[in-house]
Formats: C-alpha cells, sequence, structure tokens
C-alpha cells in the first residue's frame, strides 16, 4: 500500500521559492510516473508539472521556467522547485503518483502554498 506524505508549503513573499517535497511509502516509486496539480478556491484542479519513470519532464504553460520537477528514485520522493513565485501561484499543491499498466493511481493529502505580501 502506498501513502504519500507532502511538506515545504507555506507563505512567502513574491519572487520568492519553495521546494515541495512528497514522500513516498511503498515499493512502487521507481516504476511509477509523478505528477503536481494545484487546485485554487473556487477554480479548478491544475495540472501543473509531470515527470515520468524515464525522467523526462512537462510543465504548464503558466509554470514553465519558474518551476522544475525531480525525483529522487532512492529516496522514493519527488520534487517541485519553485522560484519567482507569483500571487496566481497561490493554491492547495497536490503529488499524484500514477502508472498505466498496471492502471493504478495515488494522490497526496495537499499543502497550501500562499504567496502574498
Amino acid at each position: 500500500q502506498v501513502q504519500l506524505v507532502e511538506s515545504g508549503g507555506g507563505l512567502v513573499q513574491p519572487g520568492g521559492s519553495l521546494r515541495l517535497s512528497c514522500a513516498a511509502s511503498g515499493s512502487i516509486f521507481k516504476g511509477v510516473h509523478v505528477a503536481w496539480y494545484r487546485q485554487a478556491p473556487g477554480k479548478q484542479r491544475e495540472w501543473v508539472a509531470s515527470i515520468v519513470s524515464t525522467g523526462s519532464t512537462t510543465y504548464a504553460d503558466s509554470v514553465k521556467g519558474r518551476f522544475t520537477i525531480s525525483r529522487d528514485n532512492a529516496k522514493n520522493t519527488a520534487y517541485l522547485q519553485m522560484n519567482g513565485l507569483k500571487p496566481e501561484d497561490t493554491a492547495v499543491y497536490y503529488c499524484n503518483l500514477w502508472s498505466i499498466s498496471p492502471n493504478r493511481e495515488y494522490w497526496g493529502q495537499g499543502t497550501q502554498v500562499t504567496v502574498s505580501s
């Protein structure tokens, strides 16, 4: 059974940086893909970034050039480095692990990121 524990959220000023972590229990981490999503109040959940099991990354246009997704398979942990934060980045951020074969998906509990002066 897989459990995800997120950390790193908090309050930061515009232009600042945060690094979110997603630590996964269990033994499936190396073989699954990881994505980060976010959801602002009153809005739909938005995909932010992905890193597949082979290491290739993709990003939403809104965060491209500012955010970096990475993974450390030895630590069963994924990261989202967020630089140049803007107020519109304020949201609850969720870690997602998934695979296609076998079909499975796991979600973290979410961590609040607030960008404000």
